[in-house]
């Protein structure tokens, strides 16, 4: 059973779990009824967070190391080793049944949005202008300009000082694959 999808969720503030209120958790809660109602062999979902080696969640779900071991086998077979990925190499799992989803977030300088936020409740101008950006690029196909998206998006060190919560979009658009559209499904 081939799995065609691949997902990136912005997942935002940790809040997303608990407050009834965001639109985002009513729009994950029916996500097996709603979004992606397909059967999958397994779920692999790369983060944030995973260059510190300490996860700030600790999640209580069934792991895999069939599947932890076939990643590393995907990777070390493509010629790459720990240190330089190619998330091409992850695409064979969507053959396997593998669901591949992404959590990261579109903009991630927490000390600056804290600082900007005191006073404004809405979302700063860098942080929209980036977020905008991003999106448009990934709707267009330019996803090489994503993934240059250092050198070709407003604010982007501004918007990502350190890219761990940027990583997961680009492995999950990689093992999409070379002819995947991008399709957003939320926006909140």
């Amino acid at each position: 059973m081939a799995v065609n999808d691949t997902f990136y969720l912005s997942h935002g503030s940790p809040m997303l779990s608990i407050d009834e209120s965001l639109p985002a958790k009513k729009f994950l809660q029916p996500w097996t009824e709603t979004v992606y109602p397909h059967k999958h062999t397994s779920i692999l979902i790369i983060f944030g967070h995973w260059e510190t080696g300490v996860p700030i969640i600790k999640y209580l779900a069934p792991s895999s190391p069939y599947l932890a071991n076939r990643v590393k086998q995907l990777f070390m077979s493509s010629g790459f080793g720990p240190a330089d990925v190619d998330s091409k190499a992850l695409a064979p799992l969507k053959e396997e049944g593998v669901l591949i989803m992404g959590s990261g977030s579109a903009t991630h300088n927490l000390r600056a949005l804290k600082r900007e936020t005191k006073s404004n409740a809405c979302a700063v101008p860098w942080a929209l202008e980036f977020g905008t950006w991003i999106k448009e690029a990934l709707l267009e196909g330019r996803y090489e300009d994503v993934n240059e998206y250092v050198e070709n998006a407003p604010h982007a060190k501004m918007a990502h000082p350190w890219p761990d919560h940027f990583y997961p979009l680009h492995v999950t658009v990689e093992a999409a694959g070379p002819d995947a559209k991008v399709e957003q499904i939320h926006d909140s």
